[in-house]
């Protein structure tokens, strides 16, 4: 299926994107910690990259998590039921989810990245604008609304013939 060969090529490169800013964040924190301990002379931009490429990697392992729907779920009352049942609440979940990516991450993410970007918003030590730093919420929000789609329509194939 088109869909699913996409969806592999996007994991994919998303879990590369994840493991280089992994990568580039242990760098960071260490020559961090390196800095102010041993040198005595702290750095001054590396806490503040720290915390952006950890939002970074928080919205883009979120999107990642959903994608290979792996995120924490409470499934007590959804196994008791039929498998026909089962699939219709793992559909309403999947619509749940992505309501709420196109509500919260992509309408409310796309009105945080214009106004940080309108207002001219940038970072202390960085300077750099607060616009790239939070473009990564819609960017996510629209993965999300992909992998859910991509699920919703494995459920429904399921659904029809169960």
């Amino acid at each position: 299926m088109f869909i699913t060969s996409v969806k592999n090529n996007i994991d994919r490169f998303v879990a590369i994107i994840l493991v280089i800013l992994m990568a580039l964040m242990v760098i960071n924190v260490s020559w961090q910690v390196a800095s102010r301990y041993i040198f005595q002379n702290p750095s001054a931009f590396t806490d503040e990259l720290a915390r952006y490429m950890l939002i970074w990697v928080g919205m883009l392992g979120a999107a990642y998590v959903a994608g290979k729907d792996e995120h924490l779920a409470i499934d007590l009352i959804q196994a008791k039921l039929s498998f026909k049942n089962q699939l219709i609440v793992k559909i309403i979940i999947h619509v749940c989810v992505m309501l709420f990516a196109i509500v919260a991450m992509v309408i409310g993410g796309t009105n945080l990245v214009y106004i940080t970007f309108i207002l001219d918003q940038t970072s202390a030590a960085l300077e750099i604008p607060l616009a790239y730093v939070y473009i990564i919420i819609p960017i996510s929000g629209l993965l999300v609304i992909f992998y859910q789609a991509e699920s919703i329509m494995k459920l429904s194939l399921n659904l029809k013939t169960a």
